[in-house]
């Protein structure tokens, strides 16, 4: 049996529920994922006005402390009604350390006054790869997931807005799909399956136990 190389990579983000989401989309791969907390790395600032600009400093961040490759994650909602808004901000929509609870009720208040035509939604989740600091060629990859906002909280799985993010076509919000469901919609797989194809397209990603089951 030829044994399986390896291959260690960061994943830079202290998002829990962004980490264990990234960790099972990645189980049948070669890629061995290991959080930026087992480095002790800094979360990086995230200055930047788009995901792929955020990404891309988080991926470089972590490549720069641990001398490893990384793959970084910038996700976000984007609302129709709010004019994009909160994107970038997702996380921090109601405050630089907001809770999930917190940001999700501002988006709640925000909405109240938007008619049901009014409420498309849909997240965006951008990754990046990075092989050192000094890559000039990282590869980035972009996924979408369409839906709109519902009135109130419903479901108790995922984490962020899943609660009011309603998944177009199923009429369920985010947060009532089980696991393996929502990884074969999410923005999130949608950009790591692309993410995938590239790594064994450039051949920096070669020793693969099965194809991924997304």
């Amino acid at each position: 049996m030829v044994k399986i190389q390896k291959v260690e990579v960061v994943l830079a983000t202290n998002n829990v529920g962004k980490l264990h989401e990234l960790r099972t989309l990645l189980l049948e791969t070669n890629l061995e994922c290991k959080p930026q907390t087992e480095y002790q790395i800094p979360e990086a600032e995230e200055i930047g006005l788009t995901f792929i600009e955020n990404a891309l400093i988080k991926a470089r961040n972590a490549c720069c402390y641990s001398g490893l490759p990384s793959i970084a994650d910038d996700s976000g909602l984007e609302v129709d009604y709010l004019q994009g808004a909160p994107g970038v901000h997702s996380s921090r929509f109601a405050g630089e350390n907001a809770t999930d609870t917190e940001n999700l009720e501002k988006l709640l208040d925000a909405m109240q006054k938007a008619l049901p035509d009014q409420r498309t939604a849909r997240f965006h989740c951008v990754l990046a790869y990075l092989r050192s600091e000094r890559d000039p060629s990282p590869l980035i990859s972009i996924g979408t997931w369409e839906g709109h906002i519902g009135t109130k909280k419903i479901g108790h799985r995922g984490f962020g807005y899943d609660p009011i993010f309603i998944v177009e076509n199923i009429g369920q919000t985010s947060a009532e799909l089980d696991i393996g469901q929502k990884n074969l919609l999410s923005h999130r797989s949608q950009a790591l399956r692309k993410l995938v194809a590239q790594l064994q397209s450039k051949r920096l990603f070669l020793n693969q136990k099965r194809p991924p089951i997304f």
